[in-house]
């Protein structure tokens, strides 16, 4: 059983029921590739692939340590396992009682606009407090969407506090990092580059849509 007090952390983590389920020990390397490789630095999906999951769980082991550790970016097509690794870093801090907000960019820009509505419950300055000054904050899907400036500025600010206050991040994008600075701007890569390290996860198929056809359950 988990303690209350953790109960309550999974609650404010906005994180799904399925979600809460994925742990590192479901991690399944043969879906990467040992033989393709990435253009970019050369390496097998496997490889890439390993090397994001030891860091991921490097990353949860420093937090107890040191939490200013750096940050993780993961990146890479839909179905790649970038979620699923987030959730798995998200699910083991909140178990070892660290304090976690994992949020879906797109859902977290739509709920500070909801704040515009005067009967809501919170502010904006409530929201923005929250993401820029939690333990660790898990940013899922910075990915290509429609930012227009109100949204690429609420993240920058998000971003920048918690670089200048050392405060560590997890992002998952479905964009490179040439890509992102065209949705986000120089500003904001630039930052998240300086607060995080970069890995890259690859497959040849949807993993999502592999296990479905393999009757897996999901993961």
């Amino acid at each position: 059983m988990l303690h209350r007090k953790s109960q309550a952390k999974f609650k404010s983590s906005k994180m799904s029921r399925e979600m809460l389920s994925f742990n590192f020990n479901q991690f399944v390397s043969h879906y990467y590739s040992k033989n393709l490789r990435d253009p970019i630095n050369g390496k097998s999906y496997y490889d890439n692939a390993a090397a994001a999951f030891v860091a991921a769980q490097k990353f949860v082991r420093d937090i107890q340590e040191d939490p200013n550790s750096d940050g993780i970016v993961l990146t890479g097509p839909v179905g790649s396992g970038k979620t699923f690794l987030a959730c798995a870093i998200a699910n083991a801090l909140l178990e070892n009682g660290q304090e976690v907000l994992f949020v879906v960019v797109p859902d977290l820009l739509d709920r500070i606009r909801a704040t515009y509505d005067n009967n809501h419950r919170y502010t904006e300055q409530d929201l923005m407090d929250t993401a820029r000054e939690v333990g660790v904050l898990i940013l899922d899907d910075l990915g290509a969407h429609n930012y227009n400036d109100w949204a690429r500025n609420k993240l920058y600010s998000i971003v920048n506090y918690r670089l200048n206050n050392r405060l560590p991040t997890v992002i998952t994008s479905n964009l490179d990092l040439a890509e992102l600075e065209e949705y986000l701007g120089e500003r904001t890569t630039s930052r998240i580059i300086q607060m995080c390290k970069v890995y890259r996860l690859l497959v040849e198929n949807d993993i999502r849509i592999v296990k479905r056809q393999q009757n897996e359950s999901p993961r």
